[in-house]
């Protein structure tokens, strides 16, 4: 099984993790860009194939410093990964939480107060048995933990129609706005529009047991109530 690199404390500056602008914003420790991760249930990754470009949405899970994702064994993704051989795909991989919309008094100043997670680096598809399983059950256990033990495996025919991929976090680096109103002009403080934050959060909602099946689990009861 392919092992990841160790996680550093702090992930390297590097030019795709570095802006040009508001620098303050941005996060390199491993622990914020970790949570960060682990709090998100879709990723976007992006790259190009046969000069066009893709973005997908898709599911991923987290183990250390790597990625896992998954997608059908005959998307753009997968074949661009197939064609790029051992050196794996460029991509690009981002997770956002929108986490409060910041309503200015002018149109312009309006904002958001976010936190996401870009990295970059090379998309390599999961051929060796052992690191297969591992990878479909950091995929379940990042979705509700537990649950890679409340689920049957991927069977071969599955396994063959879905390809697990995996990411290197090497380049990375997280983004965070976390603040109120921060550029009022001093001329439109006394005008008559509502400015401030409003909050925003996901939240899980009753489970919806399919028929024939018994009362919620424990452990799934506990993860819902604690995002309720």
């Amino acid at each position: 099984m392919s092992v990841a690199s160790e996680t550093p404390a702090v992930y390297p500056r590097t030019e795709a993790t570095t802006p040009t602008r508001l620098r303050d914003r941005m996060r390199y420790d491993a622990d914020t860009v970790h949570a960060i991760l682990d709090e998100a249930f879709l990723a976007h990754v992006s790259f190009t194939a046969d000069g066009v470009p893709h973005v997908l949405p898709l599911a991923f899970g987290r183990d250390g410093s790597r990625v896992y994702v998954h997608v059908s064994s005959g998307s753009h993704l997968a074949t661009a990964v197939r064609h790029a051989g051992d050196d794996g795909l460029p991509v690009a991989f981002a997770v956002t939480h929108a986490d409060g919309l910041v309503l200015s008094r002018s149109a312009f100043h309006h904002s958001m107060n976010f936190r996401c997670v870009i990295a970059h680096g090379p998309l390599r598809r999961v051929t060796d048995p052992d690191e297969l399983a591992h990878g479909w059950s950091v995929l379940l256990e990042h979705l509700v933990p537990g649950r890679s033990t409340d689920a049957r495996p991927p069977n071969r025919k599955e396994a063959a129609q879905t390809g697990l991929f995996a990411l290197d976090l090497d380049r990375v680096a997280a983004k965070v706005r976390d603040h109120g109103l921060a550029a009022e002009e001093d001329g439109d403080l006394e005008l008559p529009y509502w400015a401030g934050v409003i909050p925003l959060r996901t939240v899980a909602g009753p489970a919806q047991p399919d028929t024939g099946v018994g009362p919620v689990p424990d452990y799934l009861a506990r993860w819902a109530a604690e995002r309720a």
